[in-house]
């Protein structure tokens, strides 16, 4: 596979280029580009397209002379997502004159991307979640650091990483830093999509309850539950798909995300702080705070038959969750607050679970700009602001306007510092996930005690 490659006095020529130029790109049309471009003979073209295109534009703003795309997406083409890209795709071509051709792989594109990269298929840049796009298929990508520190026509004179989700670009860099590439840079994907995992709740369950605030602390949140449980509902449901989630964020308030991590990894669940969280799950269940229906619920079964239909008030779960129950929650009034904190040894509501999805650039592309300009399309602007709204998901552009049912969950956005693993942790050993399903459901009927609960999650060692 071919690699990007610098001479030592190209790299500083680009540097030197890059100093001048990252606070004055501007995007220009393919004339103002073949304008501009330093000649090249076709055989270098050929050799390093990549090279050739950054060396010979000198502003990332501008798009190379004839460029089109071909870009793989998770998306079906039915979703709202990808009806919107489809959209997005046919905009950006009647404004830049490049043409984007959409291939909508659905999620088989975890099976189907490495294969075709390798085989050299013509592919400029692709899309799936922040993790795996990163971790799967960083060998493929573009360093993006410069692109990302540039200004554009677009962005109203300010850096592109300065008018979207900062939690985001920094989540993508520490991500990048993690992975170690081999060419040195920092940001090689652009998320987009943003989502958090929260408390979703229902806020006329919690009027009805007489419950006029989200709970801020874990002695708040009982109270909740209680007035929930008074007023005739379940206050908690949860199905088989986020039993672990539900275990692992109270576990990570108990003993914090490190110690978590070194639970599973060491199948060592003998820290005093799992029997904690096993015997207050006991109390939750006994007080009836949990839906006796969460020990058979297979998912969809608790955001479906149980939340939406004002059956169970709160259910942890992502920003995505309005969109899935969209048919059944027409009129739903949506509130979202951050897992409470339980102790001083564990996480506070300032560590929680998020992502999105997430835009990678060939490494091998011949027109990176035009793809960069595409991904800063899709972000920022117009059609970032359409993803949102159709999908009620969350926007990544710092102005657009978040969905009517998720203006809370845009503060636990914001309040979040610190990022959890999916379930922190709890799937990914799937005798770990299996024992939580397994114990989760005999504390409902119980069959468990919190004891016997810990003692079935000790015996996986």
């Amino acid at each position: 596979m071919r690699k990007i490659k610098l001479l030592p006095i190209a790299l500083a020529a680009m540097l030197l280029l890059g100093a001048c130029n990252s606070k004055t790109a501007k995007e220009t049309t393919s004339a103002e580009s073949n304008a501009e471009t330093v000649e090249t003979t076709s055989a270098e073209t050929n050799a390093e397209p990549a090279e050739t295109n950054a060396e010979s534009s000198g502003d990332l703003g501008t798009l190379e002379e004839g460029a089109s795309l071909v870009y793989w997406t998770m998306w079906n083409e039915a979703e709202p997502q990808g009806a919107v890209i489809a959209e997005a795709a046919k905009a950006f071509e009647d404004k830049t004159g490049v043409h984007v051709e959409v291939n909508f792989n659905g999620r088989d594109i975890r099976k189907t991307l490495e294969p075709a990269l390798d085989a050299g298929e013509n592919i400029d840049l692709f899309d799936e979640d922040v993790d795996r796009v990163i971790n799967s298929w960083g060998n493929y990508l573009l360093p993006l650091d410069e692109y990302a520190a540039a200004e554009y026509d677009d962005t109203d004179g300010k850096a592109y990483r300065d008018v979207v989700s900062k939690a985001l670009i920094d989540l993508a860099e520490q991500m990048g830093e993690e992975k170690g590439l081999a060419d040195g840079g920092k940001l090689h994907h652009i998320p987009y999509q943003p989502f958090i995992f929260t408390m979703m709740y229902n806020k006329d369950l919690f009027d009805k309850a007489g419950i006029t605030s989200a709970p801020a602390n874990w002695e708040e949140f009982l109270d909740v539950c209680a007035k929930l449980k008074e007023s005739g509902v379940a206050p908690i449901t949860v199905d088989d798909a986020y039993m672990a989630a539900l275990f692992g964020y109270t576990l990570d308030r108990i003993v914090g995300s490190d110690k978590c991590r070194e639970i599973v990894e060491n199948l060592d669940f003998s820290d005093p702080g799992v029997l904690e969280a096993c015997q207050l799950w006991e109390k939750m269940a006994k007080e009836g705070y949990l839906s006796s229906k969460a020990a058979t619920n297979v998912w969809p079964a608790g955001q479906v038959d149980e939340f939406a239909k004002n059956e169970a008030a709160m259910y942890l779960n992502g920003t995505w969750l309005p969109n899935e129950i969209k048919e059944q929650t027409e009129n739903f009034r949506w509130g979202s607050f951050a897992w409470p904190a339980i102790n001083a040894a564990g996480d506070g509501t300032e560590a929680n679970n998020y992502g999105g999805q997430s835009f990678g650039i060939n490494k091998n592309t011949k027109y990176p700009n035009a793809a960069f300009a595409f991904i800063r399309f899709m972000t920022i602007g117009e059609y970032d602001q359409k993803l949102a709204e159709e999908s009620m998901g969350v926007p990544m552009g710092v102005t657009s306007v978040w969905p009517e049912q998720l203006e809370e969950a845009k503060a636990v956005f914001e309040g979040s510092s610190k990022r959890l693993g999916w379930a922190v942790g709890m799937e990914d050993n799937s005798d770990v996930n299996a024992a939580i399903k397994d114990g989760f459901a005999k504390l409902v009927t119980g069959e468990y005690d919190g004891q016997k609960f810990a003692d079935a999650l000790a015996d996986l060692k």
